[in-house]
């Protein structure tokens, strides 16, 4: 049965939280703004810029915005309006886990009334992540792939690129994300450090939960499925498209619920939990991608008191 849909704005909720979890424990830092002329500011919510973590930014006017672009390290940044508030533009800023530690820029560009090109930017510097290193022993064929393996998982890699590359320009969610399991508030291992079979491998990119094989894997948001098949390192794989760059990932299953064409819910069953392609036992392997950017899923949803 599908979870019970909430009218709540998606910023409304994930400010506080984001305010909460990226803060101090006592005080909430301020947001960064900027005045950028003309009755325009911008606006990043507060918190560090850490490698794998994620962003809320507005542009505000007392008068209805023009049509603005926006740019965040090398890549194109959707910008939308919540509701009916022409004055106000909401976007999301995924920095990688493995973005460069570095000063960034947040750049949004328009025409002014006159049409002249403007353009105003808030500075970032990027931290680096604090992630733990794992070792672990998996089957050798996914430390060692032989010639067909490879080029299987090479072709996987193609596809989900391509998937990536493609930015719906709407919103398909509505409401709050949320944990794709029932009953659970917490998950772990985003961005380790993994050491396979005694050989260096890419860091963690999603969020674990262990879970029993056969329980039931929910979408966090509504959206289209944009891919449901078994991958090689993957296993059994869900995609879904929540537009504007937005995509969760539910990996591992033991079975698909859902096929790529279909508009799914917010808590619609999409597969069950397994142990499937490169795994160590059953869990659920749910993975954020923003804008290509890989960060960690706990900044979507909001913590249990």
């Amino acid at each position: 049965m599908p979870w019970p849909r909430l009218s709540k704005p998606f910023f409304l909720f994930l400010f506080p939280f984001l305010f909460a979890c990226l803060g101090s424990a006592t005080t909430a830092p301020a947001p960064i703004r900027k005045a950028c002329g003309s009755g325009i500011s911008l606006q990043v919510s507060a918190g560090p810029a850490v490698q794998g973590s994620l962003l809320l930014v507005k542009v505000q006017s007392k008068k209805p915005l023009p049509e603005m672009k926006s740019e965040w390290d090398g890549k194109s940044i959707p910008l939308w309006r919540e509701g009916g508030d022409a004055g106000t533009l909401h976007g999301l800023l995924g920095i990688d886990l493995e973005l460069h530690p570095a000063p960034y820029e947040w750049k949004v560009m328009w025409t002014a009334a006159d049409g002249s090109a403007q353009s105003c930017g808030v500075s970032l510097v990027v931290r680096a992540g604090k992630f733990a290193t794992e070792r672990l022993k998996v089957e050798n064929q996914f430390v060692q792939p032989d010639p067909e393996q490879q080029k299987r998982a090479e072709a996987d890699q193609k596809k989900m690129r391509a998937i990536y590359d493609t930015v719906t320009p709407e919103q398909l969610w509505t409401g709050k994300f949320r944990l794709p399991l029932q009953g659970v508030t917490t998950g772990g291992n985003f961005g380790r450090r993994r050491v396979l079979n005694g050989q260096p491998r890419s860091p963690h990119a999603g969020v674990d939960f262990p879970a029993m094989a056969g329980t039931p894997v929910y979408a966090s948001q509504s959206g289209n499925v944009v891919l449901a098949e078994e991958l090689y390192y993957s296993g059994n794989t869900v995609v879904i498209d929540h537009g504007y760059g937005i995509y969760t990932m539910y990996a591992h299953l033991s079975a698909i619920g859902a096929h790529a064409g279909d508009k799914v819910e917010a808590g619609a069953e999409v597969g069950k939990v397994g142990a499937t392609g490169r795994v160590t036992g059953p869990h659920l392997h749910w993975g954020v991608t923003i804008q290509h950017a890989r960060v960690n899923g706990m900044n979507l949803v909001q913590r249990e008191p």
